[in-house]
């Protein structure tokens, strides 16, 4: 599913309503109705309830007052409140409080900070709160008046349907605008915002349930805006029937080059990710002095020993062997648990400069980059980065909190001017696509913040890539079915304790469920 900022999702409003001729009363009585039907789902006691809606001055008070209209038909107690005068009302707004004021509605207004103490007592009185305050239109900070209603509201605690966008936050960044309302779910119209989708904003939405309203698919497809909101259907068709007459030899054979004292089960994690992918064979290419330990550990995976430094990390006198390996391998992972030295940074430059099948650069890898990414427009081959935010940091010479402020800017940015494929790690990761594309992953939960899972990850990713997907939809569909594989485990375990090897097996099932859904 495509995620818009706010102002492509008003161009298209604007296109549907101006260009197509759709009534914009049609439109809000879509999202009023389809936000009715998505509080029915998550609180099917409604009838047992008392809804307040929270009305503000523009169309997004007009969805409430549609959802207002739709709860007294369907017998629900419920009262509107509106923050400015009605008679201050326009457009389709005022269509809708007209109707409901001449059904009888119970409509007061509370327009200043006069009557906050009297809304105050009103709204203690509620069970659930509707939040039809302010829409994605919002682009200035919230203050006074309306800061203090969305502080009352967080301070009742009571459960919040937010109408399209829950109040202060930034539609297009995720940033809170000032005051930013806590909602317990969120039913945003038309296509979700990019706002809804990353950190901090996902994490005032609540639930995000995405609402029909009627925009024709020529509309919401022709603006063609380069982001994706990744979901099962979108990579269902990554995951193509396999043919009978397959041997393992038909799903690629990828090499890892990693591992050093402390850290061999990085390498070995992600060796059983690029099995667990599907990748036909993998090899493990490890120091000498710790190849042993890994022909014990691992059963399906090929190892092999590499010429190594005084200190057991990757030399640059294994060059040779790694060239000579990577003759007739699709794939390439570089990095995990591979340590920092001056012998082994030189082999992972030689690597991301000469390797002749697309390579997945991680960790220690991705240390080794550091103040020399001119190397990455020289790479012979696709390059895909898997940076968490520290790392992102140390590549671009900003703090990790500056990373996570700037996640989609700095992901498209960084990935075109490199021509490289970026996953920016962490809650929602962030995929940008060498020409510019972007996705915004949906799935995972705070079990992955755990040690070994982006191992496991770089495994999944570069088998995918051995398959023949493109490093795009290798990193997309490797990221979703990680999360997903998380999410499968929370929803049994809980997301505490969850450890990285604990994935792997989840890994085969979700990638059933994305083929069986073409």
């Amino acid at each position: 599913m495509r995620a818009v900022t706010a102002e492509e999702m008003a161009e298209m409003d604007r296109t549907a309503i101006e260009t197509v001729g759709i009534p914009g009363v049609v439109l809000m009585e879509n999202a009023g109705r389809g936000a009715t039907e998505v509080m029915w789902r998550y609180f099917p006691d409604l009838k047992r309830k008392r809804v307040a809606v929270l009305a503000g001055g523009g169309n997004n008070g007009g969805d409430g007052f549609v959802i207002a209209r739709h709860l007294w038909q369907q017998r629900v107690e419920v009262a509107v409140y509106l923050l400015k005068k009605g008679k201050s009302y326009r457009g389709d707004a005022k269509v809708n409080l007209e109707i409901i004021e001449k059904l009888g509605l119970q409509v007061k207004e509370y327009p200043d900070n006069k009557s906050l103490a009297g809304l105050k007592r009103k709204l203690a009185k509620a069970d659930l709160l509707v939040d039809a305050v302010f829409g994605t239109g919002l682009n200035a900070p919230v203050r006074g008046f309306y800061q203090k209603i969305i502080e009352l509201v967080n301070q009742l605690g009571r459960p919040v349907l937010a109408v399209d966008l829950p109040s202060g936050l930034s539609a297009s960044s995720g940033v809170p605008l000032g005051a930013c309302i806590q909602a317990t779910v969120t039913a945003t119209f038309g296509l979700p915002k990019v706002g809804q989708l990353v950190t901090p904003g996902c994490t005032y939405v609540g639930h995000l349930e995405v609402v029909d309203i009627g925009l024709p698919r020529s509309v919401t497809e022709a603006a063609e805006p380069p982001r994706l909101w990744l979901e099962a259907r979108d990579l269902a068709p990554l995951f193509p029937a396999r043919s009978l007459a397959s041997h393992k030899g038909s799903f690629g054979h990828v090499l890892v080059v990693g591992g050093s004292v402390g850290k061999t089960g990085a390498a070995a994690m992600a060796g059983l990710g690029a099995a667990r992918a599907g990748a036909g064979l993998v090899t493990l290419a490890v120091p000498t002095s710790l190849h042993g330990l890994m022909e014990v550990k691992l059963t399906e995976v090929m190892t092999e020993p590499l010429a190594e430094t005084a200190d057991q990390t990757v030399g640059t006198a294994a060059l040779p062997r790694l060239h000579a390996l990577l003759k007739g391998k699709q794939a390439l992972a570089l990095g995990p648990g591979l340590a920092v030295d001056g012998e082994t940074t030189k082999v992972v430059l030689e690597l991301v400069r000469n390797c002749p099948c697309p390579v997945v650069v991680d960790a220690d890898g991705i240390n080794a980059l550091v103040g020399r990414l001119d190397v990455l427009k020289r790479a012979r081959a696709p390059v895909i980065l898997t940076p968490h935010p520290g790392e992102m940091g140390r590549l671009v010479k900003r703090k990790a909190e500056e990373v996570q402020n700037e996640r989609l800017s700095l992901v498209q940015s960084f990935s075109e001017q490199y021509g490289v494929t970026l996953v920016l790690k962490g809650a929602r990761t962030v995929i940008g696509g060498s020409e510019g594309r972007l996705a915004i992953n949906s799935s995972g939960n705070a079990g992955l913040a755990s040690g070994g899972t982006g191992d496991v990850l770089t495994g999944l990713i570069v088998g995918l890539l051995a398959q023949g997907l493109s490093p795009f939809d290798a990193a997309c569909a490797g990221v979703y079915c990680h999360g997903k594989a998380a999410d499968r485990l929370a929803n049994r375990c809980g997301d505490r304790g969850m450890l990285a090897t604990d994935l792997l097996p989840e890994i085969p099932i979700i990638m059933k469920s994305l083929a069986e859904q073409q």
